[in-house]
């Protein structure tokens, strides 16, 4: 029972880590993968410094038209560049309504961020020019407004204006600032001039912009930033107002964080390990002195210390690798389960079960040398008499 006991640390310890770590290196991939679909060669260009929900950017003037025009004009190495205005609206359609971001763009947003239609048309650059009331929207607007109806060719209310359906967005799931696919995108002009109006030229909150294949993006990155720079009147002791970055620095950022968590996890989860390590050398000093006249008799008639010092050893070794290898078990239907019941995906990482197992048996190496050690010296005549 107390060999039993003394196991079950290990196999907690070892399936523990094998979890935490596994888990933790899948979260990274999905962060990864989603980053990857919000557009290849992605630059964005925010009023404000860092980014996410609480980058600040309180009483920051935004970007105009003639911003993005400047950086597309005068910034070598750019395949594409879109101003974005975007706001909330309530949105109807018949008795169902919701709150839903929208968007104001030009065409070349589509192709900078990664969107592929799924029916429909995209709007074009004449729609941009007439105003036109016409939209297309994301699977999530589809799924809450429409349950099941074809959204092509219906009206919805925007606000207080009605809007064509003309596409419908293919679906790219969450990301880190939310559900991508809760987005109805419409012209630029006819967000200004239908919906919200346009009260100032400072309308634009994200300028997104496309590198051209093989350009290097920190040389891309100071030049906007340069020129974002004169074109804000900053001095040059005056910091950046704005933020300029790329989707490599986003998964980079994101990656990071989900590794130190993982890290974090896993020390937290080879503590276990540790403990089971001193159960190991608690269960050795007990046998060592449950077992001294078996011992006695064992030297009595030739054993050397070694071989009594080895004899400890494996058995050390046999009760921590026996764990490690339960652990392993043990993580794996772990890992297999949790990721479904999560929706993340799982790939078995051999280096990491091994490393556990191996550590796993190190520890029984290292924690069972002490008792080893005792029981091969000790004297042959004091051990036979031991009661």
């Amino acid at each position: 029972m107390r060999a039993y006991l003394t196991v079950l640390g290990i196999i907690i310890g070892v399936a523990a880590v094998i979890t935490m770590v596994t888990l933790g290196e899948a979260a990274t991939r999905v962060v990864r993968a989603q980053i990857s679909q919000l557009g290849s060669n992605l630059i964005n260009v925010r009023p404000g410094m860092g980014f996410g929900p609480r980058s600040a950017s309180a009483g920051i003037p935004s970007f105009t038209e003639s911003d993005a025009e400047a950086i597309f004009a005068q910034v070598n190495g750019l395949a594409a560049v879109a101003p974005v205005s975007s706001t909330s609206l309530s949105t109807i359609y018949r008795q169902n309504a919701r709150n839903t971001g929208i968007v104001g763009t030009l065409p070349e947003y589509f192709s900078i961020n990664n969107w592929r239609i799924q029916q429909g048309r995209l709007f074009t650059s004449e729609d941009v020019r007439q105003g036109s009331a016409v939209c297309v929207v994301g699977q999530t607007v589809v799924t809450n407004l429409f349950a099941g109806e074809n959204p092509l060719g219906q009206k919805i209310r925007i606000g207080k204006s009605a809007c064509e359906i003309i596409g419908v967005l293919a679906s790219k799931g969450q990301a880190g600032m939310g559900d991508q696919d809760d987005t109805i995108v419409v012209p630029l002009s006819t967000l200004q001039r239908r919906l919200v109006g346009k009260t100032s030229t400072r309308n634009i909150n994200l300028i997104t912009i496309s590198a051209q294949e093989g350009t290097n993006s920190d040389a891309l990155i100071a030049d906007i930033t340069s020129l974002m720079r004169q074109r804000r009147n900053l001095q040059p002791n005056e910091d950046n107002n704005f933020t300029v970055f790329d989707t490599r620095q986003i998964a980079e950022s994101l990656s990071a964080s989900t590794q130190t968590m993982t890290a974090l996890l896993a020390s937290v989860a080879g503590v276990s390990l540790l403990v089971g390590g001193i159960g190991i050398m608690n269960i050795m000093l007990v046998s060592v002195t449950e077992r001294t006249r078996e011992i006695g008799v064992r030297l009595a008639i030739g054993a050397r210390a070694r071989e009594v010092l080895l004899q400890f050893l494996v058995e050390a070794i046999t009760l921590s690798s026996l764990g490690g290898g339960v652990g392993v078990l043990l993580a794996l239907g772990l890992c297999a389960g949790l990721a479904n019941a999560i929706q993340m995906p799982y790939t078995f990482e051999a280096r990491i079960n091994i490393i556990a197992f191996l550590f796993s048996t190190g520890v029984g190496v290292i924690f069972g040398f002490a008792p080893a050690r005792r029981a091969a010296r000790l004297d042959p005549i004091v051990a036979l008499r031991h009661e």
